[in-house]
């Protein structure tokens, strides 16, 4: 039985919202599809359609109707579970579940469970009766009760049926729809409409009957068919950022349970930090760009399979191994043990299923294994904006096509990070005391290290195998990512202050203290890196990256604000000669970052940037930085064996980098967003040298004497003399 509380304050399910910074609403999260709405919002027509049908004597009982009480009664003895109840009775049924909950020794009587089930409902409808009026009543009832299709209450049912609202539903429509309460499949107007118009005209004749609508009407409205404007989405917002809405009602689980609140029923609203503008750019960048990868990916692989050694061979059995790890294997083999045949029976059988292009879906015919092979065939990406001074996530796009790869790139997924690690070495060298403008030999060198005792060494290499020999500066190093300086730098910083660094920029995944630490070989991922950049520019204060502002329940009450994670990572001056040095790798001839110019984006602006290529090209990373937005993107196969072969398309500045000028074109393009193209604010009273001439070293090998390499830039001589 209901307490008084929840007697004088009846709740109905809501759904969950989850709304983006700028108020409009990304996601809707229910057990019973439902949207309340007044008591004058109801057609008339429904209000007398309901009391003609349902509970003719509305107006003169207090919850219960004693006219009908003793046929009901007797009825019930019997075990013959007849109607009668009134309206009241049957919201006391709907709002408190009278029909639920521990069973007593009585109701194993035959014949009392039914009794036992109606005097509850008696006695909460008398109460009922004493709490509400009877428009209140009505409205609680219409409100609540279910018309099937998972349209619960009025105002869903007309959108669902009609698509227009209930204050405007027409005598038909209203009869149709409350005729439709006696059995919500069977009289279901869009699924049985000969069943439905057969109980609308039996609603008409009652309300006939009742005298609320004239012998004519009846006759107009009973000769009419039933003609329903059926809305199969409803309620349902736009598809955008199904990744970070996957992760938000994670959260939201989660902290609900430690509550004791029911995310699907309390009408909680969940405010976010998205940006419902750049999450657009930045779907629409992603899905751009890998569009037209894939069909790269494709040509490059032309006549080939992509599952390859690092000898560049093909993998034999890929796909027969690769089948064990899906749920349909398992399934299968529940199913035929250890039976192999059968179980490739199966897996060869064709049979037709829609599958994702990058032209929309497609039906076709294929087998598992086909299936399997059409997919192991596509890239997949990840991307993550943050405002660096706040934390707050602003885009977050986990993959290519939520409905068909549902693993999220952003935070679940770990990769190795390959250069784009870098920058945690020369930060932790800023706060030792090095400046940009400090010098390293780039030459070859062995590394001698011990691991779990054994002696052991390491001879890194650059990427195109060539060491000049020169001297260069840290911040041209790391603008032209030089393997070798970065290798000799971890030397002189140590592995295990690195690691301190990195942690305290926010990178929680394992990473082991080794010198290869240097080029980024332990996992990471995109949400740990963005934050780890993004404190670079917000003056070394790291505020862990977040996506709810708070949340609030359905009559507006903050029940969670949300609190980040700060501390001081770096003083400003370290942070801001990092932004320096990122800033090299588009300012610097043969920096990492400049194909960034063939995107519209630089004009009164200042970018920084560290790509990212791992062994054989199996994952491609790019981190921007700008003075309003961080950004993290990782481009790779599902399986690291699955990638490029070449350094001309696998690199991070030809797989990842674009999706980043992509995304920043749009945003600078959009007046709404308010975010202009600027520089990067120097701290007061900043003293560190920044002006690092470069040595010119003139290859004496150049056929023209009068053209010389300018450390890998070719200029003429005349131009600098």
């Amino acid at each position: 039985m209901p307490d008084a509380a929840a007697l004088e304050n009846p709740k109905t399910d809501l759904p969950v919202e989850i709304i983006a910074e700028e108020g409009e609403i990304m996601g809707r999260y229910f057990r019973e599809m439902r949207v309340p709405v007044t008591y004058d919002q109801i057609s008339p027509y429904v209000i007398d359609a309901l009391i003609s049908t349902e509970d003719i004597r509305f107006y003169e009982h207090a919850g219960i109707d004693a006219t009908s009480m003793a046929a009901i009664f007797w009825y019930l003895v019997k075990g013959d579970q007849r109607g009668g109840s009134t309206i009241t009775q049957q919201l006391a049924k709907n709002l408190y579940k009278t029909r639920r909950g521990s069973d007593g020794l009585l109701t194993y009587i035959p014949g009392l469970k039914q009794l036992i089930y109606k005097i509850k409902e008696w006695i909460t409808a008398v109460k009922l009766e004493e709490n509400f009026t009877k428009k209140e009543i009505l409205n609680l009832y219409l409100n609540t009760v279910d018309f099937g299709s998972n349209s619960y209450g009025i105002n869903i049912a007309a959108r669902r049926f009609y698509n227009i609202s209930p204050d405007s539903l027409s005598l038909d429509q209203a009869a149709t729809l409350v005729g439709a309460l006696k059995a919500t499949t069977t009289y279901n107007p869009f699924i049985n409409p000969e069943n439905a118009k057969a109980r609308r005209n039996t609603v008409l004749m009652l309300m006939y009957e009742a005298g609320k609508i004239t012998q004519a009407q009846k006759d107009h409205f009973s000769a009419l068919p039933i003609k329903v404007d059926y809305q199969r989405k409803l309620m349902e917002v736009e598809e955008i950022a199904p990744y970070c809405k996957a992760e938000i009602m994670r959260f939201a689980e989660e902290w609900c349970k430690k509550h004791d609140r029911d995310i699907y029923s309390e009408g909680l609203r969940i405010y976010t930090t998205l940006n419902y503008s750049m999450q657009k750019h930045a779907e629409e960048s992603v899905s751009a760009h890998m569009k037209s990868l894939h069909k790269k990916f494709l040509n490059h692989w032309a006549g080939k399979n992509p599952w390859i050694y690092e000898n560049k061979k093909e993998i034999p059995g890929f796909l027969e191994e690769a089948i064990e790890n899906t749920p349909y294997y398992t399934f299968l083999k529940e199913q035929f043990s250890e039976n192999k045949d059968s179980i490739q029976y199966y897996l060869n059988k064709p049979r037709k299923m829609r599958v994702f292009t990058w032209e929309g879906e497609k039906d076709t015919t294929f087998s598992m294994m086909d299936s399997l092979a059409y997919y192991k065939r596509f890239l997949h990406a990840g991307f993550l904006a943050v405002e660096p001074k706040t934390g707050e996530i602003k885009a977050w796009v986990g993959g290519i096509n939520h409905k068909y790869f549902q693993y999220d790139h952003v935070k679940r997924s770990q990769r190795q990070p390959g250069s784009a690690f870098k920058p945690f070495v020369y930060a932790t060298a800023i706060k030792q005391g090095f400046t940009p403008c400090d010098r390293i030999v780039d030459q070859a060198l062995t590394i001698v290290y011990e691991e779990n005792g054994e002696r052991k060494t390491w001879s890194p290499r650059n990427a195109d195998w060539v060491y000049s020999g020169h001297e260069m500066s840290l911040r041209k190093a790391m603008a032209r990512s030089v393997n070798t300086i970065a290798a000799a730098l971890i030397q002189k910083v140590g592995y295990t202050e690195v690691i301190n660094t990195a942690r305290s920029l926010g990178i929680k995944s394992d990473l082991a203290a080794f010198p290869s630490l240097a080029l980024g070989p332990s996992d990471v991922t995109i949400y740990e890196m963005t934050g780890a950049y993004a404190t670079f520019v917000n003056s070394g204060a790291y505020i862990e990256p977040h996506f709810i502002s708070r949340i609030e329940d359905r009559k507006g009450n903050v029940l969670y604000e949300a609190e980040p994670i700060v501390h001081q990572a770096m003083t400003p001056e370290e942070a801001y000669t990092m932004v320096y040095m990122l800033v090299g790798g588009t300012e610097l001839g043969g920096g990492t970052s400049q194909a960034l110019f063939t995107f519209d984006i630089f004009r009164g602006n200042q970018i920084g940037g560290k790509t990212g290529t791992t062994s054989n090209y199996s994952d491609g990373w790019f981190m921007g930085v700008t003075k309003d937005i961080v950004a993290g993107m990782w481009v790779g196969g599902e399986d690291r064996c699955i990638h490029f072969s070449t350094s001309a398309t696998g690199e991070g500045s030809k797989t990842a980098l674009p999706i980043f000028g992509r995304f920043l074109e749009k945003v600078y393009a959009d007046t709404s967003l308010e975010i202009k193209p600027g520089y990067f604010p120097k701290p007061k009273n900043y003293n560190i040298d920044l002006n690092c001439p470069e040595p010119v070293y003139i290859d004496t090998t150049a056929v023209d004497s009068t053209f010389f390499d300018f450390e890998g830039d070719s200029l003429f001589f005349q131009e600098i003399y």
